[in-house]
């Protein structure tokens, strides 16, 4: 059985490669390390299908070292163990490049396994890994590497890999391959900058078409295409780097007050299948962002993701879409956010203490007590339901966690509470109020 196309139409030289210029272009720091035959620990992170692999193998070709190749997925420490065996035997007298595809699934003991042997120079690594690698790959594994962000392929430059493989499989099959501009085109954008995905789809749309008697032709179209190519886009791993990074667009375009952007992210959500990741962030944006801006955000967006959850797709994208406008239209605050932030920060650093007396839950003092009574001031007794009195420990008895955002909500908050509190007031808060005697507030 021959190789699939993806793997026969893999570029042996840098040229060739489809996108990153912005590593691999003339004078560009990876393509210079190439050039120089002096090759480091290498870790090459982005999506799939975007040169990781092919770089990978152009560069153990263009060496006299021993190549091994290993994938992450099934890889064992007796693995590991049979490549530093070969070190200075015969095998691996000039060297050894290790290469593993999709290093994030080692587990740590493995990749400590390889630091010794990186570190002094026995094996040079070389990996690939679709995984943010400062999240997935052990520290001192990238203190001893220099890693290289490969990004999502162009359509403009996919269009020239897909027409090149048109042209190979033209001349494998000894049949005229009609390729639309309109069908590479879709081809091109369709495939979400991974340009396997987009070769395959060029394999597909070949074997698929009709063969037309004479002359021998295969026509590609563009509802041959359409049918055919498989969305990047539309597929995404839910617990992958990608995810977080749809969900942080959603909320951070939201934030912006950007409706358009925010409806966009949502949209490649859905589209993925994945309707419990938008719901859950929305319910985060509406109390995070929006807040005491505009409260009542809150409640509509939980009858909006309570409403989605129960209908499912397609229609659950109308009250979710709801929602993300909502949002994206309200006004902005983050004054509770950040309120509770700081005082989540003073509680980790050990700050607190002691409650105030008036706020224990004190029934009995037992003898010889310095203060009996718990000396508390219910504001329910008082006037606008406000009475003045310590609640915060003593030794944050002057912190200030919540400030009044500028928008109208809080700002009449603000305004209501400054008259309350500034009324002269005269208040022995040391007497017993319980039926004795109750402060003068005039």
């Amino acid at each position: 059985m021959s190789a699939p196309l993806a793997d026969r139409f893999r570029p042996d030289n840098l040229d060739d490669v489809a996108g990153q210029n912005h590593i691999l272009g003339e004078g560009r720091p990876l393509r210079a390390i190439i050039n120089s035959g002096n090759i480091p620990n290498l870790i090459f992170y982005g999506p799939s299908g975007t040169g990781k692999t092919t770089v990978s193998r152009i560069i153990a070709n263009n060496t006299n070292k021993r190549l091994h190749k290993l994938n992450g997925t099934n890889i064992s420490l007796a693995d590991i163990k049979n490549v530093v065996s070969e070190i200075g035997t015969m095998a691996g007298q000039d060297g050894i490049i290790l290469y593993i595809d999709e290093i994030q699934y080692l587990n740590r003991k493995q990749q400590q396994s390889l630091l010794e042997y990186i570190e002094n120079g026995d094996i040079t690594l070389i990996t690939s890994t679709t995984e943010n690698p400062y999240f997935y790959i052990y520290n001192a594994i990238l203190s001893r590497s220099t890693v290289f962000e490969f990004k999502p392929v162009p359509p403009n430059s996919i269009e020239k890999r897909i027409r090149a493989a048109f042209s190979l499989l033209e001349a494998e099959l000894g049949v005229k391959i009609n390729a639309r501009d309109d069908a590479v085109e879709y081809i091109a954008k369709g495939c979400g900058g991974d340009v396997r995905k987009a070769i395959n789809t060029v394999e597909l749309t070949v074997l698929a078409a009709p063969l037309s008697a004479a002359p021998k032709r295969k026509d590609i179209t563009l509802s041959l295409a359409a049918e055919l190519t498989q969305k990047s886009s539309m597929n995404y791993d839910k617990n992958g780097e990608q995810h977080y990074d749809l969900v942080s667009a959603l909320q951070k375009s939201i934030r912006g007050s950007h409706a358009d952007a925010a409806l966009h992210y949502l949209a490649r959500l859905l589209s993925a299948g994945d309707i419990l990741s938008p719901c859950r962030r929305l319910l985060v944006i509406a109390c995070e962002d929006i807040g005491l801006a505009y409260p009542n955000a809150i409640p509509i967006v939980k009858a909006c993701v309570d409403s989605a959850i129960q209908l499912g797709m397609p229609e659950a994208m109308i009250p979710l879409a709801n929602a993300v406008i909502l949002l994206a239209n309200a006004p902005k605050s983050n004054s509770a956010f950040a309120a509770v932030k700081q005082a989540v920060a003073d509680v980790e650093n050990g700050l607190g203490g002691e409650f105030p007396r008036c706020l224990q839950n004190k029934h009995f003092d037992g003898e010889g007590s310095e203060h009996t009574g718990q000396n508390y001031l219910n504001p329910h007794d008082f006037p606008n339901h406000y009475a003045e009195q310590t609640y915060l420990p003593h030794n944050l008895e002057n912190r200030q966690y919540y400030k009044y955002g500028d928008n109208k909500t809080e700002q009449a908050a603000k305004m209501y509470w400054d008259k309350i509190k500034d009324i002269p007031a005269a208040v022995d808060i040391t007497a017993d109020i319980h039926g004795k005697k109750k402060p003068n507030i005039s």
